[in-house]
């Protein structure tokens, strides 16, 4: 990992700093809100609130570095996902997946997304990301003939979007939304 102000590599005391006042953060501004206090971040990842600043000289660069790191994972997923499935079975998993962490993170992600400046080179590189994860995995799941060929890399966020907010206090109706989006996504019904 390198640092992200700085480009040059982090010593591994360093790197495992970073990354675990991000893993706090994280669950921190889930928790209590993006609010909380700088200090208590620091608290619970037993790190000095020298050590925090020195990574993230502001509350706006730490929630950048929580958004962005949200969205890589969900990201990254999509390519292990093509690397194990079929395109097709790929594509349907990680919309699943999608709609899950829509309803899990949906509050804390609007909120880090609402204090970002959508100019910032951060939010162009999460949009940049998640928009490529859905390319490639509409890509193969249409090689494989398995979706419309007018689905668009942004409908796929949209769906999981959508179905994610439409079922965060009903969790029970997410399966049957998934089926009816899925079934209208198929070049054959099942």
């Amino acid at each position: 990992m390198t640092a992200p102000s700085t480009g040059k590599p982090m010593r591994a005391d360093a790197r495992r700093n970073y990354e675990r006042i991000v893993t706090t953060a994280q669950q921190a501004f889930a928790e209590l809100g993006p609010e909380v206090a700088l200090e208590e971040i620091a608290r619970r990842a037993g790190v000095g609130i020298g050590t925090l600043y020195r990574h993230f000289p502001s509350r706006e660069v730490l929630i950048e570095a929580v958004y962005r790191t949200n969205i890589e994972q969900l990201s990254q997923r999509a390519r292990e996902l093509l690397e194990i499935h079929s395109g097709a079975d790929a594509f349907e998993y990680w919309l699943r997946e999608q709609v899950a962490w829509v309803m899990a993170n949906r509050v804390l992600a609007t909120t880090l997304k609402a204090g970002m400046d959508h100019d910032t080179p951060v939010f162009q590189l999460c949009r940049t990301s998640i928009m490529d994860a859905a390319t490639i995995l509409i890509d193969a799941a249409r090689d494989a003939g398995a979706i419309r060929s007018d689905v668009e890399p942004r409908d796929l966020l949209r769906f999981g979007h959508g179905i994610g907010v439409a079922c965060e206090a009903t969790p029970e109706a997410a399966e049957r939304m998934l089926a009816i989006t899925l079934d209208g996504l198929r070049t054959e019904k099942r």
